[in-house]
């Protein structure tokens, strides 16, 4: 099969944001790789197989790089200008594109600034901007979770870290939340979120703070403006959506699934495992980890032609049939965070923003239950499967409403 082959399996539209595991079963049939449609006119080869998936992650430096000015389709123009896909896949020089040296140099300089974030600090901002929300909520008695609240806890922790205003605050979650839509003016929130992190980056360089941004432009690898910028647009992007379908996959599981109360809580509900379970069945990064083939190689036993995008479908290997039966939710074999030198550089962070969301949500929505009735879809979007809304109902807050 060649990107040319009509009928091939589209991962965008209705159909997909409804049923993506139709898509993702075709591509099973047709192999352990396999020619999609990424968005209208843009095709690309997606990993559904586990052994595949790490074959390709842990392939010898050389053979793949992450620089997407290799993508052959893109430098011949057959991907349009304002594609949703070039909000990721459109360059930057941030580590996400870079390889070797240049990627741990950058890599190094996101780790060691995020290392000065400190857990109990990291919770004490989840809780205050989780609290915040959950304050306007509470005596509604109901609530979307995804807009309403998920969304906006990740932001507003990463910009709290920026030591950003109110203002620039509601900036990022204006632009961010264009991008997430995958629509028309994703681009245009593409190039506003860059624009922000810029004029942060610009006033932390005349007058610097204790927050990341200053942190960034301070260390010692020697960061350009806008390897900064691109840094800053890395970290905040892929850290704030699938940390706020983490949120969301977890309570969903948290909410509905009678098996899984049943088989883990033993009388009380363990929101970390319940996490862990949702990185295996509803992986935050749906489709991810793109890379580009040096020269014409095989994978997996399958051609890959150079300059075409491979992307890892990390939903589909996390829920590969082929898995042993024996690896639970509790493994850390997931590819989740997916893994080799472009594994998630801040994976406890996630975690400690996705755990308190959850708990404060818990604790502070008496009775909270679903409302949601049916399958619910998915967001728009190639990358990231987060439901579209999740609706619940609660006893609002009163006088005589039990201490929390």
């Amino acid at each position: 099969m060649n990107e040319t082959a009509t009928s091939l399996p589209q991962l965008f539209g209705d159909s997909f944001t409804v049923d993506p595991n139709t898509a993702y079963n075709a591509l099973r049939a047709a192999g352990p790789v396999a020619w999609a449609e990424l968005s209208p006119g843009v095709h690309g080869l997606v990993v559904t197989s586990h052994p595949a998936a790490v074959e390709l992650l842990s392939s010898p430096p050389g053979v793949y790089t992450r620089d997407t000015r290799n993508w052959a389709a893109l430098n011949e123009g057959r991907v349009p200008p304002d594609s949703p896909l070039l909000g990721i896949l459109g360059w930057r020089p941030s580590l996400l594109y870079a390889d070797g040296a240049e990627h741990a140099r950058l890599r190094t300089a996101i780790e060691d600034c995020m290392s000065r974030v400190r857990a109990w600090r990291l919770k004490e901002i989840t809780r205050e901007a989780a609290l915040s929300i959950i304050a306007g909520l509470n005596g509604k008695g109901r609530a979307e979770l995804v807009a309403e609240y998920a969304m906006s806890v990740p932001l507003l922790v990463f910009t709290e870290l920026l030591g950003c205003s109110p203002e620039v605050s509601a900036q990022i979650v204006d632009a961010c939340a264009k991008v997430i839509g995958a629509g028309p003016d994703a681009a245009q929130g593409s190039e506003e979120f860059g624009g922000i992190l810029a004029g942060i980056v610009a006033l932390k360089r005349e007058q610097p703070g204790d927050d990341l941004a200053s942190w960034m432009i301070a260390h010692a690898n020697e960061l350009t403006f806008e390897e900064v910028v691109s840094s800053l647009y890395t970290l905040v992007g892929a850290g704030h959506v699938p940390t706020s379908t983490w949120i969301v996959q977890a309570l969903r599981l948290l909410l509905t699934d009678d098996d899984y109360s049943g088989d883990l809580t033993a009388g009380a509900v363990s929101v970390r495992r319940a996490m862990e379970k949702a990185l295996w069945e509803a992986s935050p990064l749906s489709t991810f980890s793109f890379h580009f083939a040096v020269a014409d190689t095989r994978l997996n036993g399958v051609p890959i032609p150079r300059g075409v995008p491979v992307l890892i479908s990390h939903h589909a290997v996390n829920t590969d049939p082929a898995l042993p039966s024996n690896v639970s939710y509790d493994s850390r074999a997931h590819l989740a965070f997916s893994a080799g030198d472009h594994r998630c550089p801040a994976p406890v962070h996630a975690a400690i923003i996705t755990q308190e969301a959850i708990t404060a949500v818990l604790e502070h929505l008496w009775d909270v239950r679903l409302a949601d009735k049916g399958r619910v879809p998915n967001m728009p979007g190639l990358f990231h499967q987060c439901p579209a809304h999740l609706n619940v109902a609660f006893t609002p807050a009163t006088a005589t409403s039990p201490p929390r």
